[in-house]
């Protein structure tokens, strides 16, 4: 199959951002179909408090949903390690944070490189009942768009106006196997989750809650924001609980 890539430049505002600040690093991913935009303003923020900021864009994300299609599961797993390499290179401290498969994402990387200090998922995905007939499906080819699930008024994520099955089936895949393993997880975890949220069942949260190994972990319930929280009402509780949750973890230190 020919790689598309080529013919879909990366759009405005969903193209990757570093912020190069002290030796303690923040990984940020965003989420399925969507694009570093809804990540950009807590990057900023972490930014500005003086940590160094990686916010990768997911292959196939940020340019067209006919790329997205042609990647798989281990192309967005590939993107956050090559963003966590590169916090590695500058920090002898990391922290990672995402939002919804970017929580998902933030899992597996916990799983899979303990010395993570700590992690901040919002309103991740390790299961979603309504994807899973999707699994064996031949058609259609695609589906609405998931995006822009925002409680508050004017205010848009950068996302793809439609999801492609094959995509559906590559996350499944991605949260079978980070849900498998959650109980690898020894880091400290902070955890947030909209009340109301029409993407991401919030039972996800408490699942993730209660089967991840660390001791220290707090659920943090947000109730003025929908599925996109990080560009929704409680942007500010998010960042400021985050920067509170990795001062105590590096005051322990």
């Amino acid at each position: 199959m020919e790689d598309r890539a080529l013919q879909y430049p990366v759009l405005k505002d969903a193209q990757p951002f570093y912020f190069e600040g002290s030796h303690v690093g923040i990984l940020v991913s965003h989420g399925f179909t969507g694009s570093t935009q809804s990540m950009l303003p807590l990057g900023r923020a972490y930014a500005e408090a003086g940590y160094t900021v990686c916010g990768p864009r997911l292959k196939g994300h940020g340019t067209h949903y006919e790329d997205m299609e042609q990647s798989n599961y281990q192309d967005w797993v590939a993107s956050v390690e090559e963003g966590y390499q590169w916090l590695k290179e500058r920090c002898d401290t990391i922290y990672v944070t995402g939002l919804s498969m970017g929580g998902t994402l933030t899992l597996y990387l916990a799983e899979k490189y303990p010395e993570i200090k700590g992690i901040i998922p919002i309103n991740a995905a390790v299961e979603i009942p309504e994807m899973e007939p999707l699994k064996d499906a031949a058609e259609p080819r695609f589906l609405d768009a998931i995006g822009s699930d925002i409680k508050k008024e004017g205010v848009l994520e950068l996302a793809y106006e439609k999801t492609p099955v094959q995509s559906v089936k590559e996350i499944l895949k991605l949260m079978e196997e980070v849900k498998d393993q959650l109980d690898r997880i020894t880091c400290p975890a902070f955890i947030f989750v909209s009340e109301e949220d029409h993407v991401v069942p919030p039972l996800n949260s408490q699942l993730i809650f209660e089967r991840i190994s660390s001791e220290d972990k707090e659920l943090f319930y947000m109730s003025d924001s929908y599925h996109v929280a990080t560009l929704d009402h409680d942007q500010e509780a998010i960042i400021e609980n985050t920067l509170a949750f990795i001062q105590r973890q590096l005051g322990k230190s």
